[in-house]
């Protein structure tokens, strides 16, 4: 039985290893997804005792949570998922705007409501910040949303450290998700100290730095998606990385892990770090994340691969 943790301050315990569903029904993200292996992601991730799901509007848009709704009906134990979904991109003829306005965060959640086909989502983020609306006002109708049930906790997402402050000047902020991983370790300036102080859970995305750190690619390594724009993957860059992540394969190994299970476990150690929401293009992949809950890091491994990664 995994030990369920608690995100932040809320009455809120997930199993520490979630499932980022961008990959399930996000067809504006990846091309050529199959709706069936989406559902099938879902389902073993409830089967095997992953509990928190985490979606957005945007992936799809409005797909991913149509898919998730329907999968967590048919599992028919809604109180065991917690479901965390995100809002703020609205399209205006055609193009994209972010709108964090009280009027269209209610509309937002009310909309996740009906694709997620449940009268509450447990945790509700705020999913990138708009230049315009105060951010207090936009925490405060999520609180003002909380307190009329449709919501159990209040999230942001992409928040830069001020922007966290303005919106939790009420205390009012669980959770924030931000970009953080070995290679990208900034927030342990900014926003990782202030989220410990204020017991606000941090979930990380692109834990795995989009597959960089999974240790499963060679110097070889040709990339035709994102990843052929991206300074981490580029030439002697890209080289210099492997061999960082090249130096966590004795401790995999001594493990009986694979590098990207040590490197998940790792997140788990940094204090206010709750839980992690790794992605799944497969069935298959989502029992794979699950063998992080089997990684014991020492104090000493900690020290190590905070280290190599400087």
């Amino acid at each position: 039985m995994t030990k369920k943790t608690r995100l932040g301050k809320t009455d809120i315990y997930v199993n520490p290893i979630g499932l980022g569903t961008n990959a399930v029904g996000g067809h504006n993200i990846f091309p050529n997804l199959d709706d069936e292996t989406g559902k099938e992601i879902v389902r073993t991730a409830l089967d095997h005792g992953i509990n928190f799901l985490d979606t957005a509007f945007y992936y799809g848009p409005e797909r991913s949570e149509e898919i998730i709704g329907e999968v967590v009906k048919e599992f028919g134990r809604r109180d065991e998922v917690v479901i965390a979904t995100k809002g703020a991109h609205k399209f205006v003829d055609g193009k994209v705007v972010l709108d964090n306005s009280p009027d269209f965060l209610r509309e937002s959640v009310e909309g996740s409501l009906k694709r997620l086909k449940t009268d509450y989502i447990d945790l509700y983020y705020i999913h990138f910040p708009d230049e315009t609306t105060p951010k207090d006002e936009a925490v405060g109708e999520l609180k003002k949303l909380k307190d009329e049930g449709k919501i159990r906790a209040i999230g942001v997402s992409n928040f830069s450290l001020e922007q966290l402050k303005e919106a939790n000047k009420d205390g009012y902020v669980d959770v924030i998700q931000s970009e953080y991983n070995l290679f990208k370790r900034q927030a342990e300036k900014d926003l990782l100290p202030y989220t410990a102080e204020n017991g606000i859970s941090f979930i990380p995305y692109f834990p795995l730095a989009s597959g960089l750190l999974s240790g499963k690619y060679s110097k070889d390594a040709k990339f035709n998606d994102s990843r052929a724009q991206n300074p981490l993957f580029q030439g002697e860059a890209f080289a210099r990385n492997l061999e960082k992540v090249e130096q966590l394969r004795p401790i995999a190994e001594a493990k009986n892990a694979e590098i990207a299970h040590v490197v998940l476990a790792w997140y788990l150690t940094v204090d206010s770090i709750d839980a992690i929401i790794p992605g799944a293009k497969k069935p298959e992949q989502v029992l794979d994340n699950l063998k992080t809950l089997d990684v014991q890091l020492t104090k000493e491994e900690i020290e190590k691969i905070s280290q190599i990664f400087q």
